[in-house]
């Protein structure tokens, strides 16, 4: 029996779509780890004057979440309206997607700087299905909520969020997922 579970781990590992995605998750991983300490570091430079900016109406803010799950983040600000926000996600084996949702945004106290965000959307991706021996990746979709809070120094914004899913696509499965993060805005 040892040896029957050997052979399937090592069948698995030999799978060519197995280690086709398994690539392409670690070299994305990688691409978005370089663009994001790329983006700190730029900012890490910026002027007070800079800082003392704000985000403007349809700035896109671009950064990292940290969390269940890790991704980078993207926002474009409407003050006036509903705010887009997309993750893109992954969990290295597991699995890859993207989360969209619609925000609307309210001030908390009178600085203008903390505030409470809610909105629906949805999400789609791949996640990779290991059973039997057998590797394979199921696509996978659904809708989601998001809230949380937020904090905006200039033109930075630090954020908490959870975001409970519904998957609707494969199969029928809640989840709830949420990190913290931070955008800069440009």
């Amino acid at each position: 029996m040892k040896s029957e579970i050997k052979v399937t781990k090592m069948n698995q590992n030999w799978n060519p779509m197995y280690l086709l995605t398994k690539n392409l998750i670690q070299k994305i991983t990688l691409a978005i780890a370089v663009f994001s300490l790329s983006i700190v570091s730029l900012h890490a430079q910026t002027s007070a004057r800079e800082l003392s900016r704000t985000r403007a109406p349809n700035s896109v803010g671009i950064g990292a979440q940290f969390g269940q799950p890790t991704g980078l983040s993207l926002k474009v600000y409407n003050p006036n309206g509903i705010s887009t926000d997309v993750l893109a996600a992954w969990d290295l084996d597991h699995f890859f997607f993207v989360n969209v949702h619609g925000l609307v945004e309210n001030h908390i106290g009178s600085s203008g700087k903390v505030h409470y965000f809610v909105g629906p959307g949805v999400f789609a991706g791949i996640r990779q299905n290991n059973g039997e021996g057998v590797s394979s990746n199921d696509f996978a979709a659904g809708i989601s909520g998001n809230f949380g809070l937020n904090v905006i120094l200039g033109i930075v914004e630090i954020y908490g969020q959870v975001t409970p899913r519904l998957e609707l696509i494969e199969e029928t499965s809640g989840a709830v997922g949420g990190g913290v993060g931070i955008r800069f805005y440009f």
